[in-house]
Protein backbone atom coordinates (compact mmCIF):
# COMPACT_ATOMS: atom_id res chain seq x y z
CA UNK A 1 0.00 0.00 0.00
CA UNK A 2 1.32 2.71 -1.34
CA UNK A 3 1.94 5.68 1.50
CA UNK A 4 2.89 9.43 1.08
CA UNK A 5 3.23 11.87 4.36
CA UNK A 6 4.48 15.56 3.94
CA UNK A 7 6.56 17.48 6.35
CA UNK A 8 8.33 20.46 6.99
CA UNK A 9 5.16 23.00 6.71
CA UNK A 10 5.18 26.26 9.06
CA UNK A 11 4.84 30.35 8.82
CA UNK A 12 7.69 32.07 7.73
CA UNK A 13 8.35 35.76 6.62
CA UNK A 14 8.70 36.85 3.22
CA UNK A 15 11.52 36.60 1.78
CA UNK A 16 12.32 33.39 3.70
CA UNK A 17 12.81 29.64 3.06
CA UNK A 18 11.14 26.35 4.18
CA UNK A 19 11.92 22.52 3.07
CA UNK A 20 8.93 20.36 2.61
CA UNK A 21 9.58 16.68 3.13
CA UNK A 22 7.40 14.06 1.53
CA UNK A 23 8.48 10.70 2.80
CA UNK A 24 6.65 7.55 0.35
CA UNK A 25 6.50 3.78 0.68
CA UNK A 26 4.95 0.73 -0.75
CA UNK A 27 5.44 1.15 -4.19
CA UNK A 28 7.34 -2.18 -5.59
CA UNK A 29 9.80 -0.24 -8.29
CA UNK A 30 10.54 3.40 -9.10
CA UNK A 31 8.35 3.57 -12.17
CA UNK A 32 6.67 6.90 -11.28
CA UNK A 33 6.89 10.70 -11.02
CA UNK A 34 5.84 13.24 -8.61
CA UNK A 35 5.28 15.77 -7.35
CA UNK A 36 3.95 19.15 -5.58
CA UNK A 37 0.83 20.40 -5.71
CA UNK A 38 -0.52 23.35 -3.49
CA UNK A 39 -4.13 24.94 -2.85
CA UNK A 40 -4.55 28.04 -1.33
CA UNK A 41 -7.87 29.19 0.59
CA UNK A 42 -10.34 29.97 -1.95
CA UNK A 43 -8.39 28.62 -5.29
CA UNK A 44 -7.83 25.39 -7.08
CA UNK A 45 -5.35 23.02 -6.24
CA UNK A 46 -2.42 23.79 -8.89
CA UNK A 47 0.92 21.80 -9.73
CA UNK A 48 3.94 23.66 -8.75
CA UNK A 49 6.50 21.25 -9.16
CA UNK A 50 7.46 17.78 -11.08
CA UNK A 51 10.21 15.13 -11.08
CA UNK A 52 10.30 12.26 -13.09
CA UNK A 53 12.38 8.77 -12.38
CA UNK A 54 15.35 10.27 -14.59
CA UNK A 55 15.65 12.91 -12.19
CA UNK A 56 14.09 15.84 -14.83
CA UNK A 57 12.05 18.33 -13.28
CA UNK A 58 9.63 21.07 -14.03
CA UNK A 59 7.82 24.11 -12.68
CA UNK A 60 5.16 26.09 -12.89
CA UNK A 61 6.38 29.62 -14.00
CA UNK A 62 5.39 31.55 -10.58
CA UNK A 63 8.16 29.49 -8.70
CA UNK A 64 10.97 28.82 -11.45
CA UNK A 65 13.76 30.10 -10.26
CA UNK A 66 12.81 29.93 -6.71
CA UNK A 67 11.63 26.64 -5.63
CA UNK A 68 13.31 23.34 -6.38
CA UNK A 69 12.06 19.52 -6.32
CA UNK A 70 14.40 16.73 -5.47
CA UNK A 71 13.94 12.81 -4.50
CA UNK A 72 16.37 10.81 -2.90
CA UNK A 73 15.63 7.11 -3.41
CA UNK A 74 17.70 5.86 -0.38
CA UNK A 75 15.64 7.83 1.91
CA UNK A 76 13.01 7.04 -0.05
CA UNK A 77 11.82 11.17 0.60
CA UNK A 78 10.78 13.90 -1.96
CA UNK A 79 11.74 17.47 -1.18
CA UNK A 80 10.88 21.10 -2.34
CA UNK A 81 12.98 23.50 -1.63
CA UNK A 82 11.41 26.82 -1.13
CA UNK A 83 13.74 30.38 -0.94
CA UNK A 84 12.26 33.72 -1.81
CA UNK A 85 8.83 32.78 0.02
CA UNK A 86 6.32 35.14 -1.06
CA UNK A 87 2.63 36.03 0.75
CA UNK A 88 1.17 34.30 -2.58
CA UNK A 89 2.62 31.06 -1.97
CA UNK A 90 0.78 30.13 1.09
CA UNK A 91 -1.52 27.22 0.84
CA UNK A 92 -1.59 23.72 2.16
CA UNK A 93 0.80 21.65 -0.04
CA UNK A 94 0.48 17.97 -1.08
CA UNK A 95 2.97 15.34 -2.36
CA UNK A 96 1.28 13.41 -5.21
CA UNK A 97 2.48 10.25 -7.26
CA UNK A 98 1.79 9.12 -10.76
CA UNK A 99 2.54 5.50 -11.54
CA UNK A 100 4.26 6.04 -14.85
CA UNK A 101 7.68 5.45 -16.04
CA UNK A 102 8.80 7.71 -18.63
CA UNK A 103 8.94 11.75 -18.88
CA UNK A 104 6.74 13.67 -16.67
CA UNK A 105 3.56 13.20 -19.20
CA UNK A 106 1.85 16.60 -18.26
CA UNK A 107 -0.37 18.19 -15.44
CA UNK A 108 -3.80 16.74 -17.21
CA UNK A 109 -3.16 13.11 -15.69
CA UNK A 110 -4.71 12.19 -12.85
CA UNK A 111 -2.47 11.56 -9.85
CA UNK A 112 -2.60 7.90 -8.43
CA UNK A 113 -1.65 8.87 -4.53
CA UNK A 114 -1.49 11.52 -2.57
CA UNK A 115 -0.76 12.84 1.00
CA UNK A 116 -2.58 14.36 3.18
CA UNK A 117 -0.88 17.74 3.29
CA UNK A 118 1.28 20.28 5.10
CA UNK A 119 -0.01 23.99 5.38
CA UNK A 120 3.03 26.93 4.30
CA UNK A 121 1.71 30.12 5.67
CA UNK A 122 3.89 33.17 4.46
CA UNK A 123 3.74 36.46 6.28
CA UNK A 124 4.09 40.30 4.57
Amino acid sequence: QVQLVESGGGSVQAGGSLRLSCAFSGFTDYRFCMAWFRQAPGKEREGVATIDRHGAATYVDSVKGRFTISQDNVKNTLYLQMNSLKPEDTAMYYCAALLWGGSWPGWDYDMDYWGEGTLVTISS
